[in-house]
């Protein structure tokens, strides 16, 4: 899935799992995997909406949060959920696309959207992929290296013809290149408009001094989904994890919605608009 795919990523190699630790969902921690420096997601330091949504859902099954840290990338969940190892090195990431199929998703706790990202005062409006400024203007875009991989919005705008003005970016973060570095270049002008996973680009226009627009990016004929629903993820034949879960996305759905408001992320309801 392009949002799993493109979700940012780093270098940093996996803490193995503790001797006798036990899976969550009946044992004595709650073991999430999750990506060491994918701001607003997750970091080590705990600062990220879903390790506040671990910390929830650890609270809510009586057991202490414990995370190995593996770079978000190709090969993430063979070598965390899926590894070699008796019980895998987790037993539960935190956001995965909706029907993701190399776990055994929960239902969605949340959904969102690609977004436009541009200077309210004088960016350049733009609501459509089809707009005829898209073709004049410098667009930033996340880039993986790989068509195949590419988020969708750039695939879109390949279908246009809309290739030659895009600024890529790099989703493998680092010191030298920040998760803000996006946002960063439309605030101090250096692209024009940045097309931008939702929660991503929330998180980081909230921190901007420059007021930025945020503007759903809606799919027209033919087109890629732009929208995508997030679940927890458990290993597969986990039924009872992911039944549990399941339970506290229904009994603490306001406090999940919390944390994601806090964090500036646009949520949108199926086939509905953008919630401000």
């Amino acid at each position: 899935n392009d949002v799993f795919a493109q979700a940012p990523s780093s270098q940093t190699k996996p803490v193995a799992p503790k001797p006798g630790s036990q899976p969550g969902g009946g044992g004595k921690q709650f073991r999430v995997c999750a990506d060491p420096e994918n701001m607003p997601h997750s970091n080590q330091k705990q600062e990220g909406f879903e390790n506040k949504i671990a910390n929830l859902v650890a609270k809510e099954l009586g057991e202490p949060t414990r995370y190995t840290w593996w770079g978000q990338r190709r090969g993430f969940i063979r070598n965390t959920m899926n590894a070699t190892l008796e019980e895998g090195r987790c037993d539960v990431v935190i956001g995965v696309p909706e029907g993701y199929d190399l776990v055994s998703p929960t239902k969605a706790y949340y959904r969102s959207t690609y977004v436009f990202v541009y200077p309210k005062d004088k960016g350049p409006q733009i609501k459509s992929l089809d707009d005829p400024a898209l073709k004049k203007v410098k667009i930033g875009v996340h880039l993986l290296g790989d068509d195949y991989t590419n988020p969708p919005p750039v695939h879109e705008l390949s279908k246009r013809g809309v290739v030659g003005n895009l600024v890529g970016f790099s989703t493998f973060y680092s010191a030298e290149n920040p998760a803000s570095a996006i946002i960063d270049a439309v605030a101090n002008g250096k692209v024009d408009v940045a097309i931008v996973w939702g929660p991503a680009a929330g998180y980081f226009v909230k921190q901007q001094r420059v007021p930025l627009a945020m503007v759903p990016v809606p799919s027209g004929p033919g087109d890629l989904p732009f929208e995508f629903g997030i679940s927890m993820g458990v290993k597969q034949g986990n039924v009872a994890l992911k039944n549990q879960l399941e339970k506290i996305i229904d009994t603490r759905r306001a406090e999940i919605t919390k944390i994601l408001n806090d964090y500036n992320v646009p949520l949108v309801q199926r086939k509905a608009g953008l919630k401000r």
